[in-house]
């Protein structure tokens, strides 16, 4: 019969021997004078580097640039809208916002419009791709839009519009001269009836005339009037249309 001492001792098990696991050392790396929002850090093998959040949002692009990416096109048809202008610029480049300028009082098209590009590089591929080409029959202008006029300047032409009489009896002025002024716009069709009021439209934040005005009467006789009398007339140099508003 066994021994209880056999029944208790434990079978010979082999001898394992273990060695501690030396700590892979931590790599450090000296850190340069960096700004107190910017953070260097490192590990084995990794090298990370981390931007605080408002330096990540700081690349919003300035006023400025935009200004850069917007175009004035003049001289469209009237026909032409938003989206038929877009189409049209995003042949040569991609468009963010097309805005085709409409008369407030008559709301047909004022023959011209702004254009918003993705970048510069399309804005500068626009202008040499679509200035002086045709759209409808109509040779077009396309440039960077003009820089505003002076604030002083500015509150004189929004106080000259504001004296502007509107009526439901006015005629629609086009292919007037850059040098017409609102004031000779109306002695000239005061010569052959009595004119409530007349103004030349402008540009949006410039002092350059957009080509194209209208004068008011009293009476729709002196609106069919003055169609008769000055459609296809010579005024500074240049034939006017006139038709009703």
């Amino acid at each position: 019969m066994a021994s209880m001492s056999s029944l208790i001792s434990p079978p010979n098990l082999t001898k394992l021997s273990f060695k501690p696991q030396l700590k892979q050392p931590f790599l450090q790396i000296p850190q340069p004078n960096l700004p107190k929002n910017l953070v260097l850090s490192s590990r084995p093998r990794k090298l990370r580097l981390s931007v605080a959040a408002e330096e990540r949002t700081s690349t919003v692009a300035s006023p400025s640039s935009e200004a850069d990416r917007r175009l004035y096109i003049g001289n469209i048809p009237r026909t032409v809208n938003n989206d038929q202008l877009k189409e049209i610029v995003e042949e040569h480049g991609a468009v963010e916002k097309a805005e085709v300028m409409y008369d407030k009082y008559s709301g047909r098209s004022r023959r011209f419009a702004f254009v918003t590009m993705k970048t510069v590089e399309d804005a500068n591929a626009a202008i040499e791709k679509l200035n002086g080409t045709e759209i409808g029959g109509r040779e077009i202008k396309v440039n960077i839009t003009e820089k505003p006029i002076a604030q002083v300047d500015l509150s004189l032409l929004q106080a000259e519009d504001s004296l502007y009489v509107d009526s439901p009896h006015k005629v629609y002025v086009g292919n007037l001269a850059k040098t017409v002024t609102s004031d000779t716009l109306k002695k000239f069709f005061s010569e052959k009836g009595k004119v409530m009021s007349a103004k030349v439209s402008r540009v949006p934040g410039t002092s350059k005339s957009g080509g194209f005005g209208f004068v008011s009467f009293s009476s729709e006789e002196e609106v069919e009037a003055a169609i008769s009398s000055f459609n296809n007339a010579m005024l500074e140099g240049q034939q006017i249309r006139v038709n009703k508003a």
